[in-house]
């Protein structure tokens, strides 16, 4: 398969174009969150509009709800190492990234401490908690919601870290004894597997539910090479039964086989789904934003484009029949994987096009015909360096690039040194010294005799959280780092690569402050109509420098939403802020200090009082090594009658 920016397959009509894929009971109720998302489309936009730009400034903590239980002893394996980037001594808290779901009246936590939790929405208090016996735990990003059919009871759908699905009554918690062995199914089979049977294979992020149909994707190593497979799978969501599988690797006489040389594709792991799935219910068609093949920094073994490595890819939601598919990096050699992405209305030529908007840890925004694939706006294949002296390497001479601007910095330029402080300025130009760190563009390949600056590094540009879309203001709502990682190959004695000295950041660890002059995080509002940047703000702030240098940016792990009322919400930020933006114009409008680091997605909803609420979880505890340091959910509101 020659070198394409966006491929796609002829389908008839009948089979899913003109046919609405038949939904469950609506879960997109107004007052609810859902989905991971809110929706199925990764929208995160509640049209709730209680909370407005003239009176954000009011809102306030009604109720908190405490994770950890009282009398649990935290396993040694879940405990964050008593240093001082990764937690307190004794691993008294967890981190979480999970963001809660709200139907019914209830909010369903995936708690880091092997726990789903419903609590009453309004009030806070707990209403069940569903306990894993072992060492198996929910995965850390929430759980899944499906409302059921024709008078069946709604459910609650949890994937595990160890791999397996569990079916649980959504009002009482208690297992569903028909899904799987007694609401259980082990996902951990020998095609996943992929020939290593002691491959590590699990789930960071809930699954999607479209219909009748659970989708999952999975967590896979990042090396060696050969391991457990990235395929997408999808399971019946009454009985746990296993509908469809989509290889993420082509097989033999699949479209993108020969992207890879060879039998480069056998038993290859990585091109896996480490995010969440998004589908389109009217069309019946579900998105898979695919990761990086392993391992994830050296191609030598794998020449070639390697589809569907860091591509969106659409497929039938009954059948897994490939549709389309947009490869946004060819042959990764950097880890730039895809986090969620999100559906979106683009107006060109006077008309709504159903869109999808997509992006990698470049932050490069590709907006696409979510039924065809192509391109919104201009996008070529453009040159890119080669130069490398890894040996066997072949980077691919050319990338995808839209016209779009890129939401985050793209280069290090020599001489690009943060001057914040003397001492920073000092660690950076020591730190550059000695790891013979050299300038570089996006898709700068690595080398053994130097480290490479690559920008965005391995958090992004943007990372597994994505975006937010207003679709009544048509507008896009990012967060973003401007963090570089440093990266420096050295031989095997099998003849593969590894990284020299691990997943460096560019960045002095005691300070958190990054060797590029700030902004270090960004929040990014974009005209889907245009693909133009409509405002761009730092997001976070620097406490320990003087309070007229503060306003730096910070490195940031989460995501936004939007609601009805004009404004974003997010945390994210490693200096414990929650913070609401006007949507239109990125003002900042309110902030609140929480008991750590919001390393996951807010959710708004309207409780039984008839109040809206956005609710956030605290803990701390991310890749970024921001330590873990409280177990919260807390909920805000307007003062009642307000």
């Amino acid at each position: 398969m020659k070198a394409k920016i966006f491929t796609r397959l002829a389908i008839p009509c009948a089979l899913f174009l003109c046919v609405p894929f038949a939904p469950s009971r609506s879960a997109d109720r107004p007052d609810a969150w859902s989905a991971y998302g809110h929706d199925a489309g990764n929208m995160r936009y509640s049209p709730l509009k209680q909370f407005t730009p003239a009176n954000v400034h009011d809102l306030a903590p009604i109720w908190t709800f405490h994770m950890r239980p009282a009398s649990l002893d935290v396993p040694a394996a879940n405990r964050q190492a008593a240093t001082p980037e990764r937690g307190r001594p004794g691993g008294r808290y967890i981190g979480s990234e999970m963001t809660p779901l709200v139907v019914n009246g209830l909010m369903i936590l995936a708690t880091p401490y092997r726990r789903v939790v419903a609590l009453n929405a309004t009030s806070g208090s707990q209403v069940w908690a569903y306990d894993f016996m072992g060492a198996d735990a929910p995965a850390s990003r929430g759980v899944a919601y499906w409302p059921g059919r024709r008078g069946g009871k709604s459910r609650i759908i949890v994937a595990t870290r160890n791999g397996n699905l569990v079916a649980l009554d959504a009002m009482t918690g208690e297992p569903v004894r028909t899904f799987g062995a007694n609401g259980t199914a082990n996902l951990k089979t020998p095609d996943i597997l992929n020939g290593s049977p002691n491959a590590f294979f699990g789930f960071s992020s809930p699954p999607t539910v479209l219909g009748d149909v659970i989708v999952t994707g999975g967590r896979v190593q990042e090396a060696p090479a050969q391991g457990a497979s990235g395929d997408v799978r999808a399971f019946d969501v009454r009985t746990g039964k296993h509908l469809w599988t989509f290889h993420s690797i082509p097989q033999p006489g699949e479209p993108g086989h020969d992207t890879w040389e060879g039998d480069s594709w056998k038993r290859r792991s990585g091109v896996n789904v480490w995010t969440t799935i998004i589908g389109d219910a009217e069309r019946g068609i579900v998105y898979l934003p695919l990761a990086a093949p392993t391992f994830d920094r050296w191609g030598g073994d794998r020449h070639g484009e390697n589809l569907f490595s860091d591509s969106i890819v659409a497929v039938d939601a009954r059948t897994g029949k490939y549709l389309w598919h947009f490869q946004t990096v060819h042959h990764d050699i950097w880890d730039l994987d895809l986090p969620s992405a999100t559906l979106v209305s683009v107006k060109q030529n006077g008309k709504a096009v159903p869109a999808i908007a997509v992006m990698n840890k470049t932050a490069i925004l590709f907006l696409l015909n979510r039924v065809t694939g192509r391109p919104l706006f201009e996008t070529k294949e453009v040159p890119v360096p080669v130069d490398t002296d890894v040996p066997g390497e072949k980077p691919w001479p050319t990338q995808p690039m839209s016209v779009t601007p890129p939401l985050a910095k793209t280069s290090y330029e020599q001489g690009d040194v943060a001057n914040v402080t003397p001492e920073l300025k000092s660690y950076c130009e020591k730190l550059i010294a000695e790891k013979r760190v050299v300038p570089a563009k996006t898709f700068q390949p690595l080398r053994t005799d130097s480290a490479v600056a690559s920008f965005p590094g391995s958090l992004g540009g943007v990372d597994w959280g994505g975006a937010a879309f207003d679709p009544g203001r048509g507008i896009l709502v990012a967060n973003t780092n401007n963090l570089a990682a440093l990266a420096t190959l050295i031989a095997r004695a099998d003849g593969s690569f590894e990284m020299r000295d691990g997943y460096l950041y560019f960045w002095n660890p005691k300070t958190r402050q990054p060797c590029n002059a700030p902004p270090w995080g960004q929040l990014s509002g974009v005209d889907v109509n245009t693909g133009q940047i409509k405002w761009q703000v730092p997001l976070g702030i620097s406490d320990d420098l003087p309070a007229d240098q503060r306003n730096t940016g910070r490195v940031n792990l989460g995501n936004p939403i939007v609601t009805g009322g004009g404004l974003a919400f997010i945390g994210a930020t490693d200096d414990s802020r929650f913070r609401a933006f006007e949507t239109a114009t990125g003002k900042l409008l309110w902030e609140v200090k929480l008991p750590a680091t919001a390393s996951s997605g807010p959710v708004s909803y309207r409780g039984k009082d008839g109040r809206q609420y956005i609710a956030v979880v605290a803990t701390g505890g991310n890749n970024a090594g921001v330590p873990a340091i409280a177990d919260d959910v807390v909920a805000f509101s307007l003062p009642a009658g307000h």
